[in-house]
This record gives C-alpha cells, sequence and structure tokens, in this order.
C-alpha cells in the first residue's frame, strides 16, 4: 500500500504509482494532449488525482496567479435557445454585481469542444458554466478539466461527473408524464420529433426514453421516432409529412417547444385542428407557447430562473478552499394546455 505524507504537494509520480501509469501518461491525461489513452486507463488516472488532491503544475499556477476576472459561458450554439439566454442574462447579471466579465464559446463540434477544453485549461476564464447537449463535449474531456481545478458547473444527466457542480433535470420523468397525459385521452399514434443528439445515442436518455417508458408502460402502443426538432424550418417539414400520410398520428411529442410550435403551424395548414384531430406538446415551456392558437402544452420548468445555477459558481470562485461537489435538482413538471 502506497503512503504519502499530507505535508507534501502530491507529485504527478505518485499519480502515476497510484494508477498503474507510466508519468507521461498521467501528463497526457491531465493535460488534455490529443494522444489515444484507453477509457480504463484514463478513469483510472482521474480517480487517482483525485484520491491524492492532485492538481497540475501549470493549472494550479494559472489558478493561483492568472486571476483574469473573467467567466466563461459555454453552449452548444450561439443563440436562438430561449432557455441559453435566460441562462446567459443571469450569468451576465451576477456578473456584472461582482465585477466579472463573460466570455461565450459555442461547442457544436468535436473539434470545438478540444478548442473549448484548451481555452480554459490555458487560463482564459477564472471558472466555467457548461451547458452543452450531445456528446460534442465528451465525459472524459469534462472530467479531465474537472481534475485541474477550475472552478466548473455543468448542467447535465451524465452520470460519474466529479470535481465540479451538476445540475440536473427530470425530463424523463417530467417527458413520460406528458406522454401518460396523451395516453389516458385517447390518444394511441403518438409520433416523438427528436433532437439528433436524441436519436443517435447508444441508449435512450432524457426526453426520448421518457417518451419510450410511457409507452411500454401502456403495452399496446408502437413508438414513432423521427428528427426534425432541431430547428423550425425541418420541424414543420417534418410535421407537414407525418400529418399528411394516410396514417398520421393523432399525437405529437415535440423535443423542443419551437418544434412543436412549428408542428402546431403545419397542422393548421393542412386543414387539421389542434387538439381535435391532433395534440401537441412539447418541451422548454419557453413563453411563447403562451402566444400560440391553442396555448402550447409543455414540460419543463413553471418558470425560467437561473440565479441559483450562477450562484454555485461565484460560490466556488469566491471561496478559500474549493467547497465540496454540490448537485442541484431542478424541478420540472408537465404543463396542460389548449393544444393537448
Amino acid at each position: 500500500m502506497l503512503g504519502y505524507s499530507t505535508n507534501m504537494r502530491p507529485t504527478a509520480r505518485q499519480v502515476a504509482e497510484l494508477a498503474n501509469v507510466s508519468v507521461a501518461t498521467v501528463s497526457y491525461v491531465l493535460s488534455g494532449r490529443d494522444r489515444p489513452v484507453a477509457a480504463e486507463t484514463r478513469q483510472r488516472v482521474l480517480d487517482a488525482a483525485r484520491q491524492l488532491g492532485y492538481t497540475p503544475d501549470q493549472a494550479a499556477r494559472s489558478l493561483r496567479r492568472r486571476r483574469t476576472q473573467r467567466v466563461c459561458l459555454v453552449l452548444s450554439t450561439f443563440g436562438g435557445v430561449p432557455t441559453d439566454e435566460r441562462l446567459a442574462t443571469d450569468l451576465h447579471e451576477m456578473a456584472d454585481a461582482r465585477g466579472y466579465s463573460v466570455v461565450t464559446l459555442a461547442v457544436y463540434s468535436e473539434a470545438r469542444a478540444k478548442a473549448a477544453i484548451e481555452m480554459l485549461r490555458g487560463g482564459i476564464a477564472d471558472g466555467a458554466l457548461i451547458n452543452v447537449v450531445g456528446d460534442h463535449l465528451a465525459h472524459d474531456l469534462l472530467a479531465g478539466l474537472a481534475a485541474t481545478g477550475l472552478p466548473m458547473v455543468v448542467l447535465s444527466n451524465e452520470s460519474g461527473l466529479e470535481g465540479c457542480d451538476v445540475v440536473r433535470t427530470p425530463e424523463t420523468e417530467a417527458s413520460a408524464e406528458a406522454v401518460e397525459h396523451l395516453l389516458a385521452t385517447g390518444r394511441r399514434r403518438i409520433a416523438f420529433m427528436g433532437q439528433r443528439h436524441e436519436l443517435y445515442r447508444d441508449r435512450p436518455a432524457g426526453r426520448l426514453l421518457g417518451y419510450l417508458t410511457a409507452l411500454d408502460r401502456h403495452g399496446d402502443t408502437a413508438p414513432v421516432v423521427t428528427g426534425g426538432a432541431d430547428d423550425r424550418v425541418a420541424a414543420y417539414q417534418t410535421a407537414t409529412e407525418l400529418l399528411g400520410s394516410p396514417d398520421r398520428p393523432d399525437a405529437i411529442f415535440a423535443a423542443a417547444d419551437r418544434a412543436a410550435i412549428s408542428a402546431i403551424a403545419a397542422a393548421r395548414d393542412l386543414g387539421l385542428s389542434v387538439p381535435g384531430d391532433v395534440a401537441i406538446v412539447g418541451v422548454g415551456n419557453i413563453d411563447e407557447g403562451l402566444i400560440t392558437n391553442p396555448q402550447l402544452s409543455t414540460v419543463g420548468p413553471l418558470r425560467h430562473d437561473y440565479t441559483d445555477v450562477v450562484r454555485l459558481l461565484f460560490d466556488r470562485l469566491q471561496a478559500d478552499e474549493p467547497p465540496p461537489a454540490r448537485e442541484i435538482v431542478r424541478s420540472w413538471t408537465f404543463v396542460r394546455r389548449g393544444s393537448s
């Protein structure tokens, strides 16, 4: 059994010994260099670094000396998502009050994900608030960044993230509630209109998992799964195809409110009534759903306020010692309105 003095700063060699790897492998994993390292080996290095409390010297110097008075907001796109806009607004307001500026990075590809990690490792900001959907910002990239000691808050339902605060949403449960409502009102051919990142996973998760779970509980309703929820135009085209087919669905559960609003427009243009001919439910509870005709039924938070999430980041930035990793769950629910 290895023993280390609590009075000395742990070294990369000690991490290597504990993980049973070379010092070079420790360097590759914790520096984010683009070298092939097996997932199991990478995880052993991250676990050993956390166990020893090891922070790479370069990252430690950056955190000690290079206070930028900036925080970084990492998103999947640069605009068009109402919840992202609200998150950005709340971050900017709290940053202004504390003398920080905000820099935003968009991660919409694997290359952009690696570039974002490199910039954060390089000290572009003192901390990061990360809300990235899809698989571009992989778990090992996030784990490696957290292991540097950078103050981080991550909005994610992925498991196994350590060394940072995690904000989760019960979107699977709330989505299942919405689909069960559609089933309870007599709908039997319910289509799921998903986003790309939901449809190409190894296993269903999130909103798609909620949809499938509700259908499984019912037992005699076959799933109808399609894409189209990534933007308004694609959603309109997809809904037009679905609702114009001979075996058209009698309900659509769209993975985004914007897609659901396009589906209402497509139904109207085909001469169908909502919810008479087709019930439509979205996800997000954005304000625009209140001015559709009929008003949009949706899944999401009852109100959009991210001050509690933003405060987690500034708590970390202003603490003398890094606080323990925290996890909060933001409430989501099904909100029934006129479209279902």
